[in-house]
């Protein structure tokens, strides 16, 4: 519709309550804005302007909403509070706002990755040129989709602190690897410190773009592992000093990502009951002392729910159960069938949601993870 639209045929637009004629005034207005020229920033327009479009938006259907959204995205005349409200609406309304308005500051990214939800964050930390309070926010919430998305945006003003964070993150977060080896703001110290924990092809890739010693990385990394073995305790009761060091080896271990599942039915082979519960807890991020519970528990689902969660199989945890028991004088008590059927329940596919749930299991009055 043309700003030559007379004030008839928008007074009878707004006059009708059906969907097609509400879409048309709404856009209407949008064109009259767009085409009004300087005046439309004065704050008196602002505020008659943001009255009038926030009282039809609130009225509006999705799709009336969606498609005002889609025009306003790039405008730098829109009042900031519709902006601002159509950013927290459905992620559909909202996402090309989220990426291309130029009203949203950072204080506002801020404020809506503190009030909008997972998807509206992972936007947020996908948006052109985000500044560094906006990035800091992010690495703050620690949401793993959401820092995976920051890692993924070149042109976010990530400061040398920031980027130290998310190399740190990336050790637990494997996501974030690959986008951060690429990232424009990695610094070769810091890939020498990602080097430890990437698999191989990412290992060529920091290689190639730093100038790092990768055999010497490689050396000391295999040194840090055989020195973690060759200082691991064997068999009998264990002292606070050969606690300590184990949980030393695991720690050196998992640094190295070194520590996978199969560690788990090596050390019940060396007769390593508390090894065993020390890399379980390590791989699953479980607190030790649910572990230990779990290990001495009257049956076997809690044991079982702790090794679905960091990928152990049925067949692998048969024999886990059966070492565990023979250390343990018997425990986990209880039939067999009762950790099958936490297999039955979660499956090969679902390892976060059985450590979620052997999280609340063992912590019945936690707060739920947000």
């Amino acid at each position: 519709m043309s700003v030559a639209q007379t004030a008839e045929e928008l007074n009878a637009l707004a006059k009708s309550r059906a969907p097609a004629d509400r879409e048309r005034l709404l856009l209407a207005i949008a064109d009259l804005c767009a085409g009004a020229g300087e005046a439309i920033h004065q704050p008196q327009i602002q505020g008659l302007i943001g009255s009038l479009l926030n009282e039809l938006v609130a009225n509006a259907e999705h799709d009336i909403r969606a498609r005002l959204a889609e025009k306003l995205a790039v405008s730098d005349w829109p009042p900031a509070g519709l902006i601002q409200g159509l950013a927290l609406d459905d992620i559909e309304i909202a996402r090309p706002v989220i990426a291309g308005s130029p009203k949203l500051q950072d204080v506002d990214l801020v404020r809506l990755l503190i009030q909008a939800g997972v998807e509206h964050q992972i936007e947020i930390a996908q948006r052109p040129r985000i500044g560094p309070p906006v990035v800091e926010t992010i690495i703050s919430q620690a949401q793993p989709a959401v820092l995976t998305a920051l890692a993924g945006n070149d042109t976010a003003e990530i400061s040398a602190d920031a980027m130290s964070k998310l190399v740190d993150a990336s050790r637990e977060l494997a996501s974030l690897r690959s986008p951060l080896v690429r990232h424009p703001r990695m610094t070769g110290d810091l890939a020498e410190k990602l080097y430890a924990w990437v698999g191989q092809s990412l290992r060529m890739a920091i290689v190639s773009r730093f100038r790092v010693d990768a055999e010497a990385l490689d050396r000391a990394i295999a040194e840090a592992v055989g020195e973690a073995r060759l200082q691991a305790p064997s068999g009998g009761p264990l002292n606070d000093e050969q606690r300590d060091m184990e949980r030393r080896l695991i720690e050196k271990l998992h640094q190295a990502g070194q520590l996978r599942t199969g560690y788990l039915l090596r050390s019940l082979r060396e007769h390593r009951l508390s090894l065993f519960e020390t890399a379980l807890a390590a791989l699953g991020g479980y607190g030790f002392a649910d572990v230990v519970a779990a290990v001495n528990a009257e049956g076997p689902e809690t044991l079982a729910l702790a090794c679905v969660g960091v990928g152990v199989d049925r067949s692998v945890f048969a024999t886990i159960l059966a070492h565990v028991r023979e250390l343990n004088g018997g425990r986990p008590a209880g039939e067999s069938a009762r950790a099958r059927r936490v297999f039955d329940t979660f499956g090969p596919g679902r390892p976060a949601l059985a450590a979620a749930a052997f999280r609340r299991l063992s912590n019945p009055d936690a707060e739920p993870a947000g």
